[in-house]
């Protein structure tokens, strides 16, 4: 083989150029770096390779790579995997390199020389590439552990109202203008990876969540009800979400609170899955301010208490915007057997459906019940008492 080394070792230059501007057209992370980073850097680890094969020829006997260059070899990988080079970038240098050097070797070998050279080829390939991979695997993975934590740490920053430039910087986010600060409930524990795949998927970036809080930062007027339908079919579930905006990263803990207590409000009321804001829940927001005035509304319905399908049929009639027909159709009765209900719902309670000002009255008690619990539920917890106060006063 010591004649066609000599012959590929004077082909060793043009080919480290053809190579480069191979990966440059064919691979687009190389095909976007600076000129002078591909003659430079991306050359010498070219002709570095090239010179890893040109032993191969030489040396008859032995391994097709040695120890230390496969050492080498392992070095350059994680150096590029920290340096943010994609694996595939990689995979397709080392594989549009490989194909360079073959079509060399047929130009310049002589027919007994080409069975051993391209076997010797071969055979590098197969000990260089799985190393090479597994190393850049492994130092992506230490990389994507200190991301994570240093992430974490800017997101605990921003919802804490800290410092937090020194952390972005470290983690290479732009934390500038507008936020949608969001808080989901999921009806079981979700993976975090499939949680965070889906996010960062919907919205192009890596998205800033906290798997543990359930809160998530999205960039400004992001499609929010959007996401949070497309991440309920990716995890398989139903997922409810709150979000308030926030215009500047001051306001972020701010925001955070008010998207938590819409969210504990929206569960509270067993509202149907999907995305809330303050304003979709301003009236219920309002009454859940405990006090003497949510008891007074919630035991507004305490005689129904005894007559649980008289309790349904007033939500039902509620929830259909006071429309019988449309309440009869759900209920699956008569309008007369609807009509009678709710004459039995206005004779317990006190209250005329057909008098407006009362009507919005028993839509807020319903509101209130469902924030306060039902009767009993308020005597355990104390809310009779209040009640009772508030009566007598």
């Amino acid at each position: 083989m010591s004649d066609l080394h000599a012959r590929m070792a004077a082909r060793v230059g043009d080919l480290t150029a053809v190579v480069v501007a191979r990966c440059a057209a064919e691979a687009p992370f190389y095909g976007a770096l600076p000129r002078a980073t591909l003659q430079g850097e991306v050359a010498r680890s070219i002709a570095a390779v090239h010179a890893l094969l040109l032993r191969a020829l030489r040396d008859g006997g032995g391994g097709p790579i040695g120890p230390g260059d496969l050492t080498r070899l392992i070095e350059w990988s994680a150096r590029r995997a920290e340096e943010r080079v994609p694996l595939e970038a990689v995979i397709a240098a080392y594989l549009i390199g490989a194909e360079v050097w073959w079509q060399t070797l047929t130009e310049v070998a002589e027919p007994g020389e080409l069975a051993g050279a391209g076997g010797k080829l071969l055979a590098c390939l197969h000990a260089a590439l799985p190393a090479v991979v597994l190393a850049h695997q492994n130092a992506q993975e230490d990389l994507h552990s200190e991301d994570k934590r240093v992430r974490r740490a800017l997101l605990g920053a921003l919802l804490a109202g800290q410092p937090y430039e020194e952390l972005a910087g470290v983690a290479r986010v732009a934390v500038v203008g507008e936020y949608e600060v969001v808080a989901f409930a999921f009806e079981s524990d979700p993976p975090s990876r499939l949680v965070q795949s889906s996010l960062d998927a919907f919205t192009g970036i890596p998205v800033l969540m906290d798997h543990v809080a359930r809160i998530a930062l999205l960039p400004g007027r992001s499609d929010v009800p959007g996401l949070v339908a497309r991440l309920g079919k990716d995890v398989g579930q139903p997922v409810r979400a709150a979000a308030a905006l926030s215009s500047v990263p001051a306001a972020i803990p701010s925001a955070a609170h008010e998207a938590g207590r819409v969210l504990d409000l929206v569960r509270r009321l067993g509202r149907p899955p999907g995305c809330y804001r303050l304003d979709d829940v301003l009236l219920e927001h309002q009454l859940a301010r405990p006090g003497d005035g949510l008891v007074r509304l919630a035991a507004k319905l305490d005689p129904l208490e005894e007559h649980p399908y008289l309790l349904e049929t007033l939500r039902v009639f509620v929830e259909r915007g006071l429309n019988r027909r449309q309440t009869a159709l759900e209920l699956c009765v008569h309008r007369n057997t609807l009509d009678y209900r709710l004459q039995r719902v206005s004779a317990l309670t006190g209250l005329d459906l057909a008098i407006p000002a009362q009507a919005r009255l028993i839509q807020a008690a319903l509101v209130a019940r469902d924030l306060a619990g039902p009767a009993d539920h308020r005597e355990v917890t104390g809310w009779q008492g209040s009640a009772g106060a508030a009566e007598s006063g």
